[in-house]
């Protein structure tokens, strides 16, 4: 499991590198207290105080040496660590690394940051010590968070306000069971500090009359991993997902796609197994196809060689009713050359994740 969790971060952190960068960057402490969604029934009996924590981060600014920045408003990308107390003892604290990237609006007076990163878990699922964490069946997670701040930076000498809402969530992707996972919504407030404040590098920016349209293209990929249904001690079972898909480069921000696949979850061949022996109310013979076919559409947005792909799927074939015949998918992904690709996703049914997904890929 944590094997798996640092190549994700892996991807997440080397979205961040950049070269021939200025020196400004700056520093940021803020403290959030929110409250934990009762997004699945499940964790209603987890739902008790407010949770409360605050986020340490690490910002470079860009100024245009590269084209996407311009492209997308100069951002910022950086490091943070997140610490969350959920000030309940079932489920513990929880303590996250992440990769980050900060976007701006309304003058560069709003800002957008989307982060992806692990996270370690003070107190998970054990059956004999803490069978009611059914949020978190792993030590090692997979987390991200959203913040939206208004921000004012250098009011004296560098130092800055900033206050606004954050969303933050952890599970392990489905890769064992049990794996409700938790979902904070929260008020945060902070300060910044912005090293060679007296110092600001002008923006770089210049007329590109590249064309980046381009015509259709056909991708093949293949996805695979590890993951265990919603019933404990069934063990974990590889996965395999063959997909098909053509997509339409619009601009130099957007892709658009849509295609098919088939997956290959040995998790279900194991749960359609064990519910048609223990529950004789499930009509299931164990014979049933744990197979299962979809249709998708989805978007990518481009940043470099790195691309932020989403997806919205629907199962055509779907003989097992596991979740909802809708699925999504969100990650990260990387061109290692013009036609070759890889990526890190993770498939969703609404809010209950069913796989970190890996995947190899080829764009022709």
């Amino acid at each position: 499991m944590s094997r798996i969790l640092v190549i994700f971060l892996f991807f997440s952190v080397t979205l961040l590198a950049q070269k021939e960068v200025p020196a400004n960057h700056y520093w940021e402490a803020q403290y959030y207290y929110g409250i934990m969604l009762r997004h699945n029934k499940n964790v209603a009996h987890l739902v008790t105080e407010h949770p409360l924590g605050f986020i340490l981060s690490y910002n470079r600014k860009t100024y245009g040496q590269k084209y996407w920045q311009q492209v997308y408003n100069y951002p910022d990308w950086g490091v943070s660590f997140l610490f969350e107390d959920f000030r309940n003892e079932i489920l513990g604290k929880n303590y996250g690394l992440y990769g980050h990237y900060n976007f701006y609006f309304l003058n560069r007076n709003l800002q957008l940051r989307l982060a992806q990163g692990i996270a370690y878990n003070t107190n998970p699922f054990d059956i004999n010590t803490n069978f009611k964490n059914n949020a978190y069946g792993t030590t090692i997670l997979i987390s991200n968070y959203l913040l939206i701040n208004y921000k004012r930076e250098m009011l004296f000498k560098g130092v800055g306000l900033q206050a606004g809402l954050s969303f933050v969530h952890h599970s392990n992707g489905g890769f064992k069971a049990p794996n409700t996972g938790t979902n904070v919504v929260a008020f945060n407030v902070g300060v910044l500090y912005t090293m060679d404040h007296d110092v600001e590098p002008e923006y770089i920016s210049e007329e590109n009359e590249k064309n980046y349209s381009e015509k259709l293209k056909y991708n093949f990929v293949l996805r695979f991993g590890l993951n265990e249904g919603d019933f404990y001690n069934l063990g974990q079972q590889p996965f395999l997902v063959v997909s098909a898909f053509v997509d339409k480069r619009l601009n130099y921000k957007s892709t658009i796609q849509l295609g098919a696949e088939v997956f290959f979850s040995k998790f279900l061949k194991k749960e359609i197994e064990y519910r048609s022996i223990a529950f004789n109310s499930s009509n299931l013979t164990g014979e049933e196809d744990y197979k299962r076919v979809g249709i998708f559409a989805g978007h990518e947005f481009r940043l470099g060689n790195f691309a932020i792909p989403t997806q919205l799927g629907y199962y055509v074939y779907w003989p097992y009713k596991y979740e909802s015949r809708v699925y999504t998918r969100a990650g990260v992904k990387y061109y290692f050359a013009e036609k070759i690709f890889g990526m890190a996703t993770i498939k969703s049914h609404a809010a209950n994740a069913e796989a970190i997904e890996f995947g190899m890929g080829i764009r022709l």
